[in-house]
């Protein structure tokens, strides 16, 4: 493995043995081998000469899911890593024989689908992205890669909520593509990267649409940190929309719902600060889950990024949905656009929660540049005075 793509790498340099993360050499390689097949579909998408619309709304879902599961901290998990890859295969088949391609002199990686788990672990051990001889130029495709990465992330979230752009759905091929191509030059990298902000802009901004529209403006408010008596589930990523869907299926249970991590800003807005049982945050950063949840008499749900190795004192409390998967958790599925959360209710539940309240402090959130926006006036008589 060669993993750089987080602040926290190894020597500062790139992890080669395992991940700080705790992402292992296997999964590492799966994700590289991913990659491959998500590039080699964005190319097949820009040379085909017409692609059905259908086919690509399945492509679309399929490179942008893709990219999620790759961030540091979502997809631990080998065999659901090889259920993706196997996904990206059967359409890299169908993309090709359904489209007439304008180029066939590209080589391509052999389909695996049918090989066994072992087989393509050890196939994935000859696709590696390490620096070559021009290292500029691979950590200018590393730049835009890691980009793209993080706004499949934003994309994801907004597609959830049924907000979708299709300059936003292109340019995802066009991004792999041009890592993906051997010709292209520095210079024309560090073109398309700039491009590539732009567009990751314009996602960030569907992204707020997205979340404004079902769960209205964040607005200022006061929170609670800490824990009231009683059974507890604490909600950790940045999946609103699952917050949101627990929140109801939780109604009348004596269940206390509490953010953690990057989920405090869920508490500022309307439509979810408008249940009673979101009681408040827990916790400090998303990197001191091991300390903050051993030995805590709570169940935890991880919506997409930012979980680590579990300790074995919180293995059997700790749920995964959406993308995000860990070995020997319980990852709770989708199933006809619907999620059953019945079995961390039930864990809740049997763990009894919190002996007692214990907040810690209360502090203010919400300052999202509508509340700021709609105060512009009296902020800047403030700052004159």
């Amino acid at each position: 493995m060669f993993c750089r793509q987080c602040e926290q790498t190894s020597k500062g340099i790139a992890c080669t043995v395992k991940g700080i993360c705790g992402k292992t050499n296997e999964v590492a390689n799966l994700q590289d081998l991913l990659i491959v097949l998500l590039e080699e579909i964005s190319f097949i998408v820009l040379s085909a000469k017409n692609t059905d619309k259908e086919l690509l709304k399945k492509a679309n879902k399929i490179v942008r899911d893709g990219l999620f599961s790759t961030i540091t901290n979502v997809n631990f998990d080998e065999s659901r890593m090889i259920q993706i890859i196997k996904e990206a295969e059967e359409l890299k088949k169908e993309l090709l024989n359904a489209t007439e391609l304008n180029s066939n002199k590209i080589e391509l990686i052999p389909f695996l689908g049918e090989k066994s788990k072992d087989e393509i672990l050890k196939y994935s051990q000859n696709i590696k992205r390490i620096p070559d001889e021009n290292e500029d130029l691979f950590s200018l495709k590393e730049i835009l890669l890691f980009g793209l990465k993080g706004m499949a992330a934003y994309a994801h979230h907004a597609d959830l909520l049924g907000f979708n752009d299709e300059n936003v759905n292109s340019f995802f091929y066009k991004g792999l593509n041009a890592i993906f191509s051997k010709e292209k030059t520095q210079e024309e990298i560090m073109e398309i990267i700039q491009e590539f902000g732009l567009i990751n802009l314009n996602c960030l901004e569907l992204l707020d649409k997205a979340h404004t529209f079902s769960f209205g403006h964040p607005e200022p408010t006061k929170i609670n940190v800490g824990v009231k008596k009683g059974p507890a589930i604490i909600v950790s990523g940045h999946d609103l929309l699952d917050l949101k869907n627990l929140l109801e299926q939780t109604k009348n249970t004596g269940i206390n719902i509490y953010t953690h991590g990057e989920m405090l800003p869920a508490l500022a807005y309307p439509k979810l600060k408008s249940y009673e049982h979101l009681t408040g945050h827990f916790g400090t950063a998303w990197q001191n889950q091991r300390k903050e949840f051993d030995n805590i008499p709570s169940a935890i749900l991880m919506t997409t990024n930012c979980i680590q190795e579990p300790l074995a004192s919180y293995e059997d409390r700790i749920f995964t949905t959406g993308l995000v998967a860990f070995p020997n958790v319980y990852h709770i599925e989708e199933k006809n656009g619907q999620k059953d959360f019945a079995p961390i209710i039930k864990k809740a539940l049997q763990l009894k929660g919190f002996e007692k309240n214990n907040i810690q402090k209360t502090i203010t959130i919400g300052f999202g540049h509508n509340a700021i926006l709609s105060n512009a006036a009296k902020i800047l008589e403030k700052i004159k005075e």
